[in-house]
């Protein structure tokens, strides 16, 4: 039996920003950069943490979102994530069409490496933050 061969997923990227507005709160957002020149369709991100803390293992509920369509060059903001996260590895599965073609990639923020250490220039948001791509 052979694997469904799915395209190589480019263009397309996740950062995790600090919110501006909420900082003195510790509130952080995530988002879905479309860095392509085309729009991406029928985009499903399932997130989720896991990992241990204190000895034990942890796993976040996981959250579905879904979007008709990110136009081309722009982004989608998908969710808040606490700080207290952090510790765990943060995944997050992205499918998405572009015409009838369906791109699918997990980009999986490891333990301890969404902070100022690992901020980059975000494109499309103009702020600093941690990105995936």
């Amino acid at each position: 039996m052979r694997d469904i061969a799915l395209p190589e997923v480019q263009g397309v990227a996740v950062a995790i920003v600090p919110d501006s507005e909420a900082q003195a709160d510790g509130v952080w957002n995530v988002y879905l950069l479309n860095l392509k020149q085309q729009r991406i369709t029928g985009v499903l991100v399932s997130s989720k943490g896991y990992g241990e803390q204190e000895g034990e293992l942890v796993n976040t509920s996981v959250l579905r979102h879904f979007f008709d369509e990110i136009a081309p060059m722009s982004f989608q903001k998908i969710e808040p994530i606490h700080p207290q996260v952090f510790r765990l590895s943060n995944e997050y599965w992205v499918s998405f069409y572009i015409g009838e073609v369906i791109y699918d990639k997990r980009f999986i923020f490891l333990p301890e490496t969404i902070g100022e250490a690992f901020f980059t220039q975000v494109p499309l948001l103009g702020q600093k933050g941690v990105m995936i791509s």
